[in-house]
């Protein structure tokens, strides 16, 4: 089958399979006219590259695993695949934990601003326009009018955690 024919029953670009090709994930002959012909197996390898980049592989994991491949989607034991996979799976959960704590430390932020008049807010937020990007966010010092406040300690225990993931 051409590029062409490839890209559209796999959903995936012609500039992409060529990417693919260059790279060494994927392979075609060419015909007399110059165009690439891939062999029918190519639309599951490309689904397969698919599935694996989906699942955070980069392609040069992704090299070493495509041999290990079976038809069924399963893989047999290459050597060094398997020692691959895992540690990019302890990256993940690593990163993963990464996300938990932050998203985490947000929400409490969140939730100790939203449960704060707006009277009480710190100066530099308080009296901005709504829909701007507060001046103290964006590294320059404001003037809202009024004293600066300082944050309570409940501010203080949520701010820091928050700062420190930045």
């Amino acid at each position: 089958m051409r590029i062409g024919q490839l890209a559209e029953r796999t959903g995936t670009s012609e500039r992409l399979l060529r990417y693919y090709e260059r790279v060494g994930l994927l392979s075609s002959a060419r015909l007399p006219n110059g165009y690439r012909a891939y062999e029918p197996a190519a639309e599951q390898t490309v689904l397969r590259i698919r599935a694996l980049l989906a699942a955070g592989l980069p392609t040069a994991v992704i090299r070493e695993v495509l041999p290990c491949g079976r038809s069924d989607g399963s893989l047999r034991a290459c050597p060094g695949v398997l020692e691959r996979l895992r540690d990019r799976l302890a990256d993940l959960d690593d990163r993963a934990a990464e996300l938990d704590r932050a998203r985490d430390t947000l929400r409490a932020a969140i939730a100790a601003t939203e449960n704060r008049p707006r009277t009480e807010l710190p100066q530099p937020f308080a009296g901005e326009p709504v829909g701007e990007e507060p001046r103290a966010w964006a590294g320059v010092e404001g003037d809202a009018g009024g004293e600066e406040a300082e944050p309570v300690p409940g501010q203080v225990s949520v701010m820091v955690p928050l700062a420190a993931t930045v």
